[in-house]
Parts: C-alpha cells; sequence; structure tokens
C-alpha cells in the first residue's frame, strides 16, 4: 500500500468564529501531504478489511451503480487505486460503513452543489452499499435530487444538483445568475447533516457557460470578476446558514475546493497539456503552484460564519493526484478528457473517509 503522507497545523482565525477546518480527526487542521512509497517497493491495490468482510476497490464491480467508474470505461492502468492519504501525526481511521449507518440510523444527509458534490455522494452511497451488499436499497430520481435510501437503517443518502448555491432565474434578458439571492433553501431544511459545495461552476466560459448575467441588487451586468462574484455568492450562503441552521439539529460540511489538471506547467511537467496520460501522483510534500485562489475566498468566507461549519479541506490532497481524474474514461467510447472530476473508486473516498474521522472525532 503506498500512501500521501501529511502534516498539521493550526488555522489562525477570529476568535468569534466557530469554522472548523476538517481534514483529519480534529477540527481546526489543515493538512499537508506527500507521497512515501511502500518499504518493498510492491503495488499492493486499494483493499478495505474491516469487521464486517472484506472488499477489493480496485475491481470496482460490488456497486452496480457507479459512476466515473473508470476501470469498467476502459483505463488500462491500475496504480491509481493503490493510494490512501495518511496525515502526518495522526492516523486516519478506515471507513466502517456499517458503523457510520448506526451512527446516522434515522436520519436524512444531503449532498448539495455541483457534479463534484456528485462525485462525493456517489463515493458515499458506494462505501455504504459495499458495507452491506445485501441491503434492499432503493435509489431514485426526482427532478434535480437524487435519494439513495437503505431501509434496514432508515437513513437516506441525497444529492441535489445546486451548481451555485445562488439563485439562478430565467428573464426575458436572458438566465440571471443573482449572487445575493437566494430562494430555494427551504430544500435543504429538515436534514440531519449537510454538505455544501460550489465552485467550478464559476470558472465556465464559452458553450460551458450557463448564464448570460450577474445581478447584485439592482444592478445587472454582462460580466465580471468570476472569483468575486463567487465570493459575494458564497456570502450570500454564509448568512443563509447563519439565519436558518440550528447546529444541535444539523450538522453541516463545505466540500473544499477540489483541483483540476490542465496544465503540466504547474507540476512541472511542460510537455503535459493536461491530466491525460498521467498514471501517478505529485511526489513531495507540496503542490509547485502555492495557492489555490478559490481555496482562500472559501476559508476567508466561512471563518465569518457565527454557526459552526466542518470544512472539509480537500484542496491540496487533490492537487497531488493528477492521475486520479478519468481523463478519456469517464464513460465508455468517451472522446473528451475530463481532468475535473475523479475516477470511482479512487479520491472521493479518501474525502468520506476524512467525513467519518470527523464523525468519530464527534
Amino acid at each position: 500500500m503506498d500512501w500521501w503522507f501529511g502534516s498539521m497545523f493550526q488555522l489562525q482565525h477570529h476568535s468569534f468564529a466557530p469554522l472548523s477546518i476538517v481534514t483529519t480527526l480534529l477540527a481546526l487542521q489543515l493538512v499537508e501531504g506527500s507521497l512515501q512509497e511502500n518499504d518493498d517497493g510492491k503495488v499492493e491495490y486499494y483493499k478495505q478489511t474491516h469487521n464486517y468482510g472484506y472488499c477489493d476497490f480496485s475491481e470496482g464491480k460490488s456497486c452496480p451503480f457507479i459512476g466515473f467508474n473508470c476501470l469498467s470505461n476502459g483505463r488500462p492502468d491500475k496504480d491509481y487505486l493503490k493510494y490512501r492519504w495518511k496525515p502526518n501525526g495522526c492516523h486516519l481511521p478506515r471507513f466502517d460503513g456499517r458503523d457510520f449507518l448506526e451512527r446516522y440510523r434515522g436520519k436524512k444527509i444531503m449532498f448539495v452543489g455541483d457534479s463534484l458534490s456528485n462525485n462525493m455522494w456517489q463515493s458515499l452511497t458506494c462505501m455504504l452499499h459495499t458495507a452491506i451488499p445485501y441491503s434492499n436499497y432503493t435509489l431514485s430520481q426526482s427532478g434535480l435530487l437524487f435519494k439513495f435510501s437503505l431501509p434496514e437503517y432508515g437513513v437516506s443518502i441525497m444529492f441535489l444538483k445546486n451548481g451555485f448555491l445562488v439563485d439562478m432565474v430565467n428573464e426575458k434578458i436572458g438566465k440571471v445568475l443573482k449572487l445575493d439571492s437566494i430562494s430555494t433553501g427551504n430544500q435543504w431544511k429538515g436534514v440531519d447533516m449537510l454538505i455544501f459545495n460550489t465552485f467550478h461552476w464559476w470558472t465556465h466560459t464559452g458553450i460551458s457557460k450557463t448564464w448570460d448575467y450577474f445581478q447584485v441588487g439592482d444592478k445587472v451586468t454582462k460580466e465580471m470578476d468570476r472569483l468575486e462574484a463567487f465570493r459575494i455568492a458564497l456570502t450570500t450562503w454564509a448568512n443563509w446558514v447563519d439565519s436558518n441552521i440550528d447546529p444541535s439539529k444539523t450538522k453541516v460540511f463545505f466540500q473544499g475546493v477540489s483541483a483540476v489538471h490542465l496544465n503540466g506547467k504547474e507540476w512541472n511537467d511542460p510537455k503535459a497539456r493536461n491530466c491525460k496520460g498521467q498514471t501517478q501522483p505529485v511526489k513531495g510534500s507540496r503542490y509547485p503552484v502555492p495557492n489555490h485562489p478559490g481555496e482562500a475566498i472559501v476559508k476567508s468566507v466561512l471563518s465569518s460564519l457565527r454557526k459552526k461549519v466542518y470544512l472539509l479541506d480537500i484542496t491540496l490532497l487533490t492537487q497531488l493526484r493528477k492521475d486520479g481524474h478519468p481523463s478519456l474514461y469517464a464513460s465508455k467510447n468517451n472522446t473528451s478528457v475530463d481532468c475535473s472530476h475523479w475516477c470511482l473508486p479512487g479520491v472521493p473516498d479518501a474525502w468520506n473517509e476524512i467525513l467519518y474521522a470527523v464523525l468519530l472525532s464527534n
């Protein structure tokens, strides 16, 4: 087994802000990682053993509804499956699906965000299905809401597609992204755990851009600085959390900014145009490009919250994994290169291991 290795340091933030940065067992900690080969140099694929049985995640066959299954879609290499995230200074526990379900028996969990939220949701549902493979589970869709239920535990794991968190409205002039308005928040209420995410859609251009105008107050504009738009929208979401969430009833997480790999110069490989053909992670404890601008905005806005929100700080973890994207294997007979999402099994499983570790620590 090979590992990402890490170290931790305290996040300094304003004393009144109850923000919890989560990347390992404890709140208020950031993780920096690096790679280390196992002692004998042999490859051991990602296999998980626990009290309730054994599963080989490298096969990817035990979850009939898994998406982004790169192996099934023809990816020829398997090395990307052999890495687990291991923080420096503490141990990240193995994910125990049955224990997770016992802790959330009769509860509702909802992911709200873009396709990276979907990536994490699919990972979690498959990890839980692996724990109880003979469950009479149900998987349903109603509009933008996807729901995975395990009747034995009365648990529902939902994904609500909402890439901006703030409102996008069809008006006469076109699709208007209203940065200071959230009218759909009632869909997020009555849930025991919320995991929010937004960032990637804010950077889209050309045919990938899904809106026509930005609006703040009465001011409508065709274009504005994307990071500033993201900051305003995230502040609107933070205000909604402060006004509507009761931390004694609902635990709130924010899924941090996931890295893309579209330029090999970022990892000191100028010949690489993107993640295509990448089969090994970035080695070392630092990503050559020091800071992700979206990450800084997320930490700044979340630090202003009055209510407790846990940040799953996955940015560095994902920056090191240039090998983990679907590339040409997001689907069968695919011709486009996907360097934004992640193969499953793969990197998002580590995000859910971190989520589970937080629940254990609480």
